[in-house]
């Protein structure tokens, strides 16, 4: 009788432990950490944006001039910018991983994804630091 409560093993191999990689505990966690903190930068950004002083009508040259010559705002939209391009870039990525049936489908997927997001981060980045307030407004 205390034969017929043993269980068998499990039939799926086993990775060996040297293998194993904790990226998707990783990605889980980043994937929450920065959709709380997104939800806390674009809810900021909206209500200044959009809301204080007179809402959207105020917004042009001269205010995003006068934004960015403080670093706090040039922080802010950069974390905004990074969070939201590394947070949804992970999310695309492991839809690509979900659907795509192919492993060379599934590669050129990702090496379109990877190179979209240094491009969109380094154009945004090179924006936010190298923006001239003293340019005229045409």
């Amino acid at each position: 009788m205390a034969d017929a409560l043993i269980l068998d093993k499990p039939r799926s191999p086993r990775r060996p432990s040297a293998r194993r990689s904790n990226f998707e505990l990783y990605s889980w966690l980043f994937m929450r950490i920065s959709g709380l903190a997104l939800i806390i930068l674009v809810l900021g950004h909206l209500f200044i944006m959009n809301i204080l002083d007179g809402g959207v009508h105020r917004i042009n040259w001269g205010f995003v001039a006068g934004r960015w010559a403080s670093p706090f705002w040039q922080f802010w939209d950069l974390a905004m910018l990074w969070l939201a391009e590394i947070h949804g870039g992970n999310g695309l990525r492991t839809i690509i991983d979900d659907y795509a049936r192919k492993d060379s489908t599934r590669f050129w997927l990702k090496i379109l994804l990877y190179v979209s997001m240094a491009l969109i981060l380094a154009v945004g980045t090179m924006v936010i630091f190298t923006f001239d307030p003293e340019m005229p407004a045409s």
